[in-house]
């Protein structure tokens, strides 16, 4: 797949998964197009050399993988790891407000999303919805992506807001509710109403949702040599997509080969679809287990995996030079970046930085390194949590981006491509 086909195929995949819950329908759709099987947690597993399978983790989470030909515990396993939520809001229980017949949308901030950036912009809303079933513990499940635009936070008029400019402080309780109608009292807008008529169920029936807004502007390729890709989530959709593909496309068919989309990483990740739980674990051991690997042959198939926590990265901000370390200043479309910490707040170290530098500088592609100014204090991802609850060496890389944590981020083209090129190379190693 050349560059700008793999970036239009992301663009689209984004724009079809406005939801961690999305992100797994349309990753679950791709893999059962290429031959993967879907495996249930409850039931027994029954893998073969050579086969392909997956299994999602309460309905945000995917893990997918690829039984190799070698040996699982003289190869190890080849791990990509990513997540699959982004900043954003979500709507609350009992949401509807009424302020001098507006009808407002109360909700809450997800992660840490750049809220200037969602102000004025038609939104809509998508996730899961449960409506009374057969029994307590089997309610039915509908997943809805609302294929209009209903809402807009409406911002505050200069004239009224002198300072808007010179930077105001946003109340997430009472500057970022989204407008949704004007009623009287008689017609008041209700989300269970409208989510009754979309899904055609009862109101009285609903008993749940998880639900989160999202702007529905289309991604695109822009730039004077469209070099770059804009579009909202690319952190950390474009890493999922990357490794998804670099999993599909793998012809090397020796080693096992995983691809994991963890949910809730802008908030933690202490879900059990998160990298803060056994999850991983578990599904490793299955598969050992399924492979007839002893414990002592599991073990050592541990220590001898390898995985990238696959995040996304900074690059120098032209307008803003003086953030970034003087001597490691990545840059978009200059290649996949290396995240380095002293408080490890990144998992690699020089043993790890040192398998990726060999196996890209093999493969030709370019890699750059990130580092805090050590006046700053920086994120972290999944590569330290996941490995307090796994021990396996790894490393944390991601493409540089601009925008990080808007409602529309900023990539490059170039990298997203040797981003998929590098992870495609771990599974051949």
């Amino acid at each position: 797949m050349n560059k700008q086909k793999l970036a239009k195929d992301l663009i689209k995949f984004i724009d079809e998964s406005p939801s961690n819950y999305f992100a797994c329908i349309n990753a679950k759709e791709i893999l059962n197009k290429n031959g993967f099987t879907e495996l249930s947690e409850a039931e027994e597993w029954k893998l073969k050399k050579g086969e392909k399978y997956y299994v999602t983790i309460n309905d945000s989470g995917i893990i997918a993988f690829t039984i190799g030909t070698d040996k699982i515990y003289k190869s190890g396993y080849r791990i990509a790891a990513s997540h699959t939520d982004s900043p954003g809001f979500l709507i609350k229980p009992n949401p509807e407000m009424n302020k001098k017949d507006y009808d407002i949308l109360n909700t809450e901030v997800y992660g840490g999303p750049i809220l200037s950036t969602w102000f004025d912009r038609p939104l809509s809303f998508s996730g899961r919805v449960f409506v009374e079933g057969d029994s307590a513990f089997k309610p039915k499940k509908y997943f809805i992506n609302y294929d209009r635009d209903i809402f807009i936070i409406p911002s505050l008029c200069i004239h009224q807001n002198r300072g808007v400019n010179d930077g105001v402080a946003i109340n997430a309780q009472k500057d970022t509710l989204p407008l949704v109608s004007i009623s009287k009292d008689k017609n008041k807008f209700s989300l269970i109403a409208l989510l009754a008529k979309e899904l055609k169920v009862k109101e009285n029936e609903i008993l749940s949702y998880d639900l989160s807004l999202h702007s529905r502007e289309k991604g695109c390729i822009l730039g004077a040599n469209d070099e770059f890709i804009s579009v909202g989530r690319l952190d950390n959709l474009a890493a999922f997509h990357a490794s998804l593909n670099s999993l599909i496309d793998n012809k090397d068919k020796k080693n096992t080969c995983v691809v994991v989309g963890y949910d809730n990483e802008e908030i933690g990740s202490h879900t059990i679809q998160g990298a803060d739980s056994p999850t991983l674990a578990n599904i490793l051991g299955r598969i050992s287990n399924a492979m007839d690997l002893t414990l002592e042959e599991h073990e050592q198939a541990l220590a001898k995996s390898f995985v990238i926590s696959n995040d996304a990265a900074h690059s120098i901000h032209p307008n803003y030079l003086e953030k970034a370390d003087p001597t490691n200043e990545p840059k978009i479309n200059c290649g996949p970046v290396i995240k380095m910490a002293a408080n490890k707040s990144y998992i690699t170290d020089g043993y790890s930085r040192a398998v990726i530098e060999k196996i890209a500088k093999d493969a030709k592609i370019p890699l750059q390194i990130f580092v805090n100014r050590s006046d700053v204090r920086g994120g972290s991802t999944i590569g330290p949590i996941q490995q307090s609850q796994i021990r396996i060496q790894g490393i944390d890389i991601g493409s540089p981006l601009l925008s990080m944590h808007s409602v529309r981020e900023l990539g490059g083209v170039e990298d997203h491509y040797n981003l998929y090129k590098l992870i495609s190379e771990l599974f051949k190693n």
